[in-house]
């Protein structure tokens, strides 16, 4: 047997041996399930064992059954939340991004705003709720800044730190052939600080979520935050947690649709592919 025609065997023993896409799928996928039956299981058996009233914690199998008979007002709700949280993110990112670029690009601006943001964040968000809502009134407006409000800052520090660790090397490379800063930033800084702006971007948009439904909370006729605050008056408090676990399964559609976009994005170019951050 030839080198070629081992080397050709060898190759097809691997694939052969590799486990196929759906086996791959639930081996990541068995354990969470495994724990939320369990956790589902034990909740539904310990609220009639230990006499726990139904207004402080309702059943499982009640919260299901909310979630059938008011599947409408469900649905109409994660969509006015769903869009909050897609436009509240995709604003947040811009935002975030763009102060990255000028704080990196520009000393001055980097000493002018960057204490500023730090100290802005200190500031508790729940508080800046009802003042944009007497700024901008019962709008959608007041959401999305809100949501920008307290998405922003991660997108911005994990930015600026893939901006700043660069190679210096490369960059002192680039200035040899006499490339400009701001050619530097664009071509060496900016892939270089991809990665880590994916991470960023993984914990803005859990933060995206839960300013959405802050915002909802302090002033809306609408959303998913609105339908927990409107049902916790009425002590329905299976309609509380059925809309707290369609909040749920939202923030993990949204953190899950994000990591696709970065797994795209790493194979279009692989260059990010480093496990950077």
């Amino acid at each position: 047997m030839t080198a070629t025609m081992q080397l050709a065997v060898t190759e097809a023993r691997q694939i052969a041996r590799r486990p196929s896409r759906a086996k791959a799928v639930w081996h990541k996928a068995w354990p969470p399930l495994l724990v939320v039956v369990f956790v589902t299981l034990a909740w539904e058996l310990a609220i009639p064992l230990l006499g726990i009233s139904t207004f402080i914690i309702a059943a499982p199998s009640a919260i299901a059954a909310e979630m059938v008979i008011a599947a409408p007002l469900l649905l109409q709700a994660t969509w006015v939340t769903t869009l909050e949280i897609f436009w509240g993110f995709l604003i947040s990112v811009i935002v975030g991004v763009a102060i990255a670029l000028l704080v990196v690009r520009y000393k001055w601006v980097e000493r002018a705003i960057y204490p500023l943001i730090i100290l802005f964040q200190t500031v508790p968000k729940v508080a800046l709720a009802p003042i944009f809502i007497l700024w901008f009134g019962y709008t959608m407006t007041p959401k999305l800044v809100l949501i920008v409000v307290i998405a922003f800052f991660p997108i911005t520090i994990n930015m600026v730190l893939g901006l700043k660790r660069t190679d210096d090397d490369l960059i002192l490379l680039m200035r040899s052939v006499g490339s400009s800063r701001t050619q530097i930033l664009t071509k060496v800084q900016l892939p270089n600080s991809l990665p880590y702006l994916f991470a960023g971007t993984r914990i803005a948009i859990t933060l995206a979520v839960i300013g959405a439904v802050v915002a909802e909370f302090a002033g809306s006729q609408d959303g998913l935050g609105h339908m927990i605050q409107f049902a916790s008056t009425q002590l329905d408090t299976a309609q509380m947690f059925a809309a707290l676990i369609v909040v749920s399964l939202l923030g993990l559609a949204f953190y899950y649709a994000v990591g696709l976009v970065e797994l795209l994005m790493r194979r279009r170019f692989p260059h990010i592919a480093t496990d950077a951050v």
